[in-house]
């Protein structure tokens, strides 16, 4: 694997370096080859919470995880749980593809023992609720007024600008963000 590993406002030790690698090497075990992209890691410290952020670029998925705690290496481990939760959701769904015949199964190895676990981990997945609601027309200041006031972290609404479906969403740091199609 190879690692493209920096600190965000801090320098990383050679210490911190060698666990987020060896943490991280614990993937290799998911997969049939090993990953030939570039694994970035980006560690930060923002008023007092250890920030872990990891992306793995793979052929048809992009992997990409974050975790904050009050300590880098708990924030290192929670990552790389995290990662390989989503690992295991990808390759349940991607080892039903291909036993319905249109899989690219050979990202992932196959773990006999584990297909049991995969399957129940993807009943998480069930949709409980669906909603229907017709979009207003409004700007991006209006629609973060209204996400504000329904007290959600995200709302959809139809962009007068763009005449396209647009999200607005509440980020970790309290800023928003806005989602447009491309």
């Amino acid at each position: 694997m190879n690692y493209n590993i920096r600190g965000q406002r801090f320098q990383v030790t050679d210490a911190l370096r060698e666990y987020t690698e060896k943490k991280l090497s614990r993937l290799e075990k998911f997969f049939e080859e090993p990953i030939a992209s570039e694994i970035t890691v980006t560690l930060s410290v923002t008023k007092g919470k250890h920030t872990v952020e990891v992306t793995i670029p793979l052929t048809g998925v992009m992997l990409r995880a974050e975790e904050k705690s009050e300590d880098m290496y708990a924030s290192i481990d929670l990552v790389v749980d995290k990662l390989e939760r989503q690992i295991r959701k990808h390759k349940t769904k991607v080892n039903r593809k291909f036993r319905q015949g249109s899989g690219v199964r050979a990202l992932f190895k196959e773990e006999g023992s584990a297909v049991g676990v995969l399957e129940q981990e993807e009943e998480d997945l069930e949709l409980v609720r669906t909603k229907r609601f017709a979009l207003k027309p409004m700007d991006v200041e209006e629609a973060i007024l209204q996400m504000n006031m329904v007290g959600h972290n995200f709302f959809v609404f139809s962009n007068v600008d763009s005449k396209e479906v647009s999200v607005v969403y509440k980020r970790s740091d309290g800023k928003y963000g806005l989602i447009e199609q491309g």
